[in-house]
């Protein structure tokens, strides 16, 4: 026979004490808005995550097909998405909108803008922000540009990168209009791209779309061409870890978060 379930009287209930510390997450607290077919960009995050930081995601609609379009018309759901993360806490430090063709097509200052309408506290950034950011922090200032876009979408991010006051040596697209496929391209071959798609006249290579697997390659790509190599994860994460006033010095995914 089982024993019987005990019974608690709400009327005597035990004053506890509880012990309590920083939490898991005391070092930093980092939210990210996702494109809603993203697939990639959470585990290149944890695979760059220090201890202690915590690292928070939302997802914002969009249709499956990549275009000037579909990416502009994230911009309406932006604050909702943003408002979404932790939104019972206080203690998220950053958020970050983790598109970086979304970024070029809606407008940095727009999208920073919709980040922050109903919650202002944390810190706002997007992914090519963070990927500005890294070329200043290395020094580089004429870039060779490969991308997982269209032409148009190459083409806008080219004269984004010349309003920002760089000079784009080089700017090829691999066309490609799904986070599912821009997902299969594999990392062997995205080696490939990058050495042929260098310049000997660009100060760093740039890998544009978080949707690329990059990060597993981005030592290799920068042995080989002797240079730093920017990927949109890669300096998303770090400039996130700046803001929020992470220092750490990381080993594995390139000189930026090595160094700088």
């Amino acid at each position: 026979m089982s024993s019987p379930t005990p019974t608690l009287d709400p009327h005597q209930a035990t004053n506890w004490s509880p012990e309590f510390d920083e939490g898991p997450h005391r070092r930093a607290q980092i939210g990210y808005v996702l494109v809603a077919n993203a697939d990639l960009s959470e585990a290149d995050f944890f695979a760059m995550r220090p201890a202690g930081v915590g690292v928070h995601f939302t997802r914002v609609p969009m249709p499956r097909e990549v275009g000037v379009d579909s990416l502009a018309r994230m911009e309406r759901d932006l604050a909702g998405a943003a408002a979404s993360l932790m939104p019972g806490r206080d203690d998220l430090d950053v958020i970050s909108y983790s598109c970086t063709s979304g970024t070029f097509v809606i407008g940095e200052e727009r999208v920073i803008a919709e980040l922050r309408r109903l919650n202002a506290r944390p810190r706002a950034t997007t992914m090519l922000s963070a990927c500005v950011a890294a070329f200043e922090a290395l020094g580089a200032r004429r870039i060779a540009l490969g991308t997982a876009y269209t032409p148009e979408l190459t083409a806008m991010e080219v004269e984004f990168l010349v309003s920002k006051g760089f000079e784009v040596v080089r700017a090829e697209g691999l066309s490609l209009t799904s986070d599912e496929e821009m997902n299969r391209v594999t990392p062997a071959w995205l080696t490939r791209f990058a050495r042929e798609i260098d310049s000997p006249d660009a100060d760093a290579l740039f890998l544009s779309c978080g949707a690329l697997r990059v990060l597993p390659v981005i030592e290799e790509i920068e042995s080989a061409l002797a240079k730093p190599v920017v990927f949109s994860n890669q300096a998303n994460f770090w400039h996130c870890l700046r803001l929020a006033g992470i220092e750490d010095r990381i080993e594995g995914f390139g000189r930026l978060l090595r160094e700088h």
